[in-house]
């Protein structure tokens, strides 16, 4: 909880100094450039670790809880093991990042993304549906950096299906 208490905190900082840059209109050089850019990443950082958390419960796991969104995904990917399959192993690629269920506000469609960075890589006009945080510090507490497999296996077990069909347009 502490990187996510510094996403907020750093989110509210910088939205205070951008509030203050604006009211006296200073937008020149360096300090104003990076205020801009860190605010991309501090935002995603908050935001997508809440909806990480929100979509995870110790009741989950049982996906027929969200009819709805079993059945988009199975229009969407032949079936829904083909899903599971294919998120998994987004999830498992090498790298640090986010692995990503997407729904196209505009054609109602379901993707997998992969996300390096918080603030990089989102498809614009999409509503993330399932959000998994593949940085090593959601699986080091408690599994050794090594135990990627597991913390994957975890996550799925633990999934909140009704939340992500709540999440659905």
């Amino acid at each position: 909880m502490k990187l996510y208490d510094g996403y907020v905190k750093n989110t509210n900082a910088l939205n205070s100094l951008l509030k203050e840059k604006i009211a006296k209109q200073n937008f020149e050089g360096a300090p104003f450039t990076e205020l801009v850019r860190r605010l991309g990443f501090e935002y995603n950082g908050m935001r997508l670790h809440e909806l990480y958390f929100e979509n995870l419960n110790s009741k989950g796991g049982d996906n027929k809880k969200a009819k709805n969104l079993t059945k988009l995904i199975a229009e969407n990917f032949s079936n829904f093991k083909n899903f599971k399959s294919y998120f998994l192993k987004v999830a498992a690629m090498r790298g640090v990042g986010w692995a990503i269920l997407y729904q196209d506000v505009k054609t109602k469609q379901l993707s997998v993304h992969w996300i390096n960075s918080h603030e990089d890589g989102h498809p614009a006009g999409f509503v993330p549906i399932i959000v998994m945080d593949i940085w090593e510090h959601a699986w080091t507490a408690y599994l050794k950096p090594t135990e990627r497999a597991k913390y994957i296996e975890d996550f799925w077990a633990n999934l909140d299906w009704a939340m992500c069909e709540e999440r659905l347009i």
